[in-house]
């Protein structure tokens, strides 16, 4: 007699999902059941922590574009859920989160882990069912995997742990319910704008004399489309960070990343075009897009709603990214002044030479771009990078460089942190054979170091490195920058992160010092299976936005008089590179 839980997982395989992410619970007895009678065709990944199954099928989803699948228990394992399923949600990846709940007739009776799911989880989903019965669940099962690839976001299935033994049998389904309605056909549409639409938007950057590009993950599929826009137009391309790979970080046009994370290079290009050209991106931080009334803008999104949510655009074009460039590149007349791609390249080099200053300085503590720049050197064609939210996501940002073949990812919009081991994981486990790297902070990685024991499991050629600085190093420089007050209650626990990777059943490296960093590094990258490299670094090195702002420097400054920890160190930091050079240059606020 088939069960809920059995037609469940069928659904779920004809669709295309063979891994799933959770932690067994006594919520979810039957469908780990099914689960341990389908081992052959649907891999259960186990987990150490619920919120790290969800970051894991999010990143599953961003990786491989099929749906990314998580389950946990009634109660406290489906909320610890949550976290990574807004990672899904912001970022707009389809994933399918499953979870248990109490018997059917005691559920609001307040027995033992008795939390209504359905409404849990109904602001962080664009499809949220209970499933009633055996009868019930293909239809129910199909239609959320349909809305998550459909609406690229995440849908719940909720089954009380009764449910899930029903068997098919003894339902009695009502008279308009029919035995397989549905199937797996997914329908698509290639959408393009109207010609009139890509005349218009062809017209504006054709008169431009200063052209910059803003490119995002939406444009991952458009590389050689992008170029030769980029090509045409002179422009440079600035890249938000879920689209840090959607160009190499050494292609001519690369102007590197934006914001806080920014570059002398986009510094200029957005502070100076008279035409900006967004494709595939809402970066959300609006200070650092070109001034208001500045540029005139053209978007390029699959998404209506996307258009002018950052900044006003003239001209929004609604479709594939690849399309639409290929489209619009038709129309559009090669630039012969490249003056302003020429002045965005050298501010960029200059950019490099200021980063690499800092990467190969000598002094102790290690400057915190050193271990970054070393393994960016060493990173294989096919590496897979992935990185956490923190300070060591801007060094990641600006000391990794990015070459052809080469994947990354991170938490965008949510921008959490533990997301980082997670997202190495999944890699790890959708790319068999292919090298995976996570660059994390010491707070973010100590908030879930237990999965690096999910990665031991599956022998993963995973090779982490933990910059160590002892802090909540972006919030620090937040509380600095931003309001001027001293750093309060960003300070970490001393772990030997090095010694938790042996205990745990891989290897750890222990690096402080960068006259022993190539043979620290080289030595780490040689050792098959799960690595642990902690470097420890200055925790004083400051987190700067390429060009600081009048209001930053005055806040700074507030800062330090006001006694903020290790202020003389801090201010010595400042004078050296590449701190010295970012400060060198002023932006009004």
């Amino acid at each position: 007699m088939t069960k809920t839980a059995e037609i469940l997982l069928d659904t779920l395989e004809a669709w295309g999902v063979d891994t799933i992410f959770g932690l067994a619970g006594d919520g979810i007895n039957g469908i780990m059941e099914a689960l341990r009678t389908r081992q052959d065709r649907i891999r259960f990944i186990h987990v150490m922590h619920e919120e790290s199954a969800a970051f894991m099928a999010t990143a599953w989803a961003k990786w491989t574009g099929r749906i990314g699948c998580c389950l946990a228990t009634s109660g406290p394992g489906g909320i610890h859920l949550l976290n990574g399923l807004y990672d899904a949600k912001l970022d707009k990846a389809p994933v399918l989160a499953i979870t248990g709940m109490q018997y059917h007739d005691l559920l609001g009776t307040m027995t033992q882990q008795d939390v209504d799911m359905d409404k849990l989880f109904q602001d962080v989903t664009v499809f949220n069912a209970r499933v009633m019965g055996a009868a019930h669940v293909e239809n129910v099962a199909s239609l959320a995997c349909r809305a998550a690839l459909a609406r690229r976001g995440v849908a719940h299935l909720s089954l009380p742990v009764d449910v899930q033994e029903e068997p098919l049998s003894e339902e009695h389904p009502s008279p308009r319910n029919k035995p397989h309605p549905v199937s797996t056909a997914m329908g698509g549409a290639l959408i393009v704008p109207r010609p009139e639409e890509l005349d218009r938007a062809a017209e504006i950057l054709n008169g431009a004399s200063r052209v910059a590009i803003l490119a995002g993950r939406g444009a991952a599929s458009a590389r050689a489309e992008l170029e030769r826009t980029a090509e045409l137009l002179a422009a440079p391309v600035a890249k938000a960070l879920l689209g840090k790979a959607v160009l190499p970080d050494d292609h001519p046009f690369s102007t590197g990343g934006i914001g806080l994370y920014g570059t002398f290079g986009t510094e200029k290009a957005m502070q100076g075009c008279d035409a900006l050209l967004i494709v595939g991106s809402t970066f959300p931080y609006i200070e650092y897009y070109p001034k208001p009334g500045q540029a005139r803008c053209i978007q390029v999104d699959f998404d209506p709603l996307h258009i002018s949510l950052r900044h006003p655009a003239e001209v929004g074009l609604v479709g594939d990214a690849q399309a639409v460039l290929e489209a619009l590149n038709t129309r559009l007349g090669r630039k012969e002044d490249r003056s302003f791609l020429a002045a965005a390249q050298e501010e960029t080099a200059r950019w490099r030479d200021a980063l690499h200053a800092g990467a190969t300085s000598m002094r102790r503590p290690m400057h915190p771009g050193a271990p970054v720049a070393a393994l960016s050197a060493r990173l294989p064609d096919n590496a897979v990078v992935a990185t956490d939210s923190g300070h060591n996501t801007g060094l990641t940002a600006r000391y990794l460089s990015l070459r052809d073949g080469q994947a990354f990812g991170v938490s965008g919009l949510l921008a959490s942190m533990a997301c980082g081991l997670p997202y190495a994981i999944a890699a790890g486990l959708a790319f068999p054979g292919r090298p995976v790297f996570a660059v994390v902070g010491d707070g973010g990685f100590a908030m879930q170091m237990g999965e690096f024991a999910t990665a031991v499991r599956h022998r993963l050629d995973l090779k982490v490195l933990v910059i160590k600085n002892g802090t909540l190093g972006q919030i620090k420089w937040e509380q600095i920058l931003f309001l001027g007050n001293p750093e309060f209650a960003c300070d970490l626990p001393d772990i030997s992160f090095a010694h938790a990777a042996e205990a745990m059943g891989g290897r750890g490296f222990h690096l402080d010092d960068p006259a022993q960093l190539d043979a620290v590094m080289d030595a780490a990258l040689a050792t098959p299976g799960p690595v642990v490299i902690e470097a420890v670094v200055d925790p004083n090195e400051p987190l700067l936005p390429a060009v600081m702002p009048d209001s930053y420097r005055k806040n700074l400054e507030k800062a330090l008089e006001a006694g903020t920890a290790g202020a003389e160190e801090l201010r010595a930091a400042l004078l050296r590179a590449p701190a010295q050079e970012m400060m060198a240059r002023r932006k009004p606020s």
